[in-house]
């Protein structure tokens, strides 16, 4: 889906709508412009609330990044809230993914237009200022605080802070430039409905349009919450989707990359921001025409014919860091996989008592007259000395006691095997955990990002067949080990 096919699309819907309501409708541009930026809104928060949780990562990742933005300068006083708006994250995506489809709708059905269209309007500058942002971060160079724009450089892609706003979440990815373009343009029929409000259409009675948006407040709320507090997402638009084969895909990634062809250098001259373009065949005459220390260097590469996802990251580790991707990759037969993109934990600062041996040291004289120190046990006493104690909380304890360790058991009982996948974590830590589940699987460790990408659970199960997905359960959805089994496996 390109942003393009979708704007055709929702233009189609709302030409429908306006045409079907024609008796209500007071002024057909200003009525066809509410149901197209209606129908826009509820589209695209509709699949955003598909995936609640992917939306609250992406503005983890923006709140991270504004920590260091508004570090310097008059705005520095900002920079301390983002670490705690971060803490709420998913808090934040819910009730904007509901207030863009709520807003949505009271486009189309004329609810509280005056109200409608100021919310709206505040909602595109700050949806515009955040693309905007995402975008022209391409033109600060590293080191340099984003408000400093006397240093800003020429545009490097690789300089973005956030590559992606997310605003499709992961059914559809739009560049920085498109989405910033789209934000500006979509700027201007919101205006047009400031001015003018009045002529806006209304449907339904006062009463109905209340009761219509309270309803789908509701529905709305309950349908985000669905997808990530009870169940997986409904709909699964990452590429690690039932039916992918995890080492195939990986591999036709990798050929895909390597395939690439260098068109071209973008040249960036360090002293002067001159910009140059060089094909690649010049380059290879030239090269000795820019040496790096003068300038920045750009490669210009053709489009691999598969792109690059995830799964091209799908690196797994033990818990002494010997990699054991390949292993789990190359496993034959049925496994589970469970899959913890960070565990949960108390830290805290206490005392503990440790043994402390106090050794003397005394002369032995040897038959040939020479004499040697030797060490001995005096006392051992015991001290208090304060480390830091990770504790882990019942619940998250429980979610792994009374759903994974039980189907883990079952399932080697009937030969099949089982491992643990964590976030990077201190092996130690991670063995206690393993211990206080009386988990008897292996653990192993990876990027945090790539456990979120797998599946939106914490914990959350994933059933593999010689690589291959086969099955992804939510862990407050995880069926008995005989339900799988009778569903999904068969005996070979």
């Amino acid at each position: 889906m390109t942003i393009t096919k979708y704007s055709l699309i929702v233009a189609v819907i709302a030409l429908v709508l306006t045409m079907l309501f024609r008796k209500q409708v007071r002024h057909p541009v200003i009525s066809y412009i509410q149901n197209f930026l209606g129908v826009f809104f509820i589209f695209s928060g509709l699949v955003k609330a598909i995936d609640p949780l992917g939306t609250a990562y992406k503005m983890e990742e923006y709140f991270e990044t504004f920590v260091y933005t508004f570090s310097e300068g008059s705005l520095k006083f900002l920079a301390p809230l983002f670490p705690r708006m971060a803490e709420h994250a998913v808090a934040f995506s819910v009730g904007m993914i509901v207030l863009e489809m709520v807003l949505g709708l009271m486009l189309i059905i004329g609810a509280w237009r005056q109200l409608t269209v100021w919310v709206f309007l505040l909602l595109m500058l700050f949806f515009t200022a955040l693309t905007g942002f995402t975008y022209l971060s391409g033109y600060v160079p590293e080191g340099v605080n984003f408000f400093d724009f006397r240093h800003w450089g020429p545009f490097v892609d690789t300089q973005m802070k956030v590559t992606d706003c997310g605003c499709f979440g992961d059914f559809m990815k739009l560049k920085p430039k498109t989405t910033f373009t789209k934000d500006v343009i979509m700027l201007l029929p919101a205006l047009i409905l400031l001015f003018s409000w009045r002529r806006m259409h209304q449907l339904l009675t006062p009463g109905g349009r209340r009761a219509t948006v309270i309803v789908s407040l509701t529905g709305f709320l309950l349908f985000g919450l669905s997808n990530f507090v009870w169940d997986l997402p409904v709909v699964d638009f990452r590429p690690f989707k039932v039916g992918v084969n995890i080492r195939e895909q990986k591999q036709k990634e990798a050929d895909a990359e390597a395939a690439v062809e260098i068109l071209s250098y973008t040249l960036t001259n360090k002293k002067t921001g001159k910009v140059i373009e060089v094909p690649y065949k010049q380059y290879l005459k030239e090269y000795k025409k820019y040496p790096k220390e003068d300038w920045d260097f750009k490669q210009n590469k053709t489009e691999p014919a598969i792109p690059h996802t995830k799964i091209s990251d799908f690196e797994i580790q033990d818990l002494d860091g010997n990699d054991v991707t390949d292993t789990i990759l190359n496993r034959p037969g049925y496994s589970f996989m469970f899959v913890s993109k960070g565990l949960e934990k108390i830290e805290e600062e206490a005392y503990v008592q440790v043994p402390d041996t106090v050794y003397v040291l005394d002369t032995v004289s040897l038959p040939n007259d020479s004499v040697i120190l030797v060490k001995t046990i005096d006392t051992i006493v015991t001290k208090e000395v304060e480390e830091t104690v990770y504790t882990f909380p019942e619940d998250f304890l429980m979610r792994f006691r009374e759903t994974i360790v039980p189907l883990a058991n079952a399932a080697q009982q009937d030969g099949i095997p089982s491992f643990l996948v964590i976030g990077m974590e201190d092996p130690d830590v991670a063995r206690d955990f393993a211990r206080q589940i009386g988990a008897h699987f292996p653990i192993y460790m990876a990027d945090n990002i790539l456990l979120k990408t797998i599946i939106r659970s914490n914990p959350g199960t994933v059933l593999l067949h010689d690589a291959t997905i086969l099955g992804k359960w939510h862990y407050k959805k995880l069926p008995p080990y005989e339900t799988i089994r009778r569903k999904l496996i068969k005996k070979e």
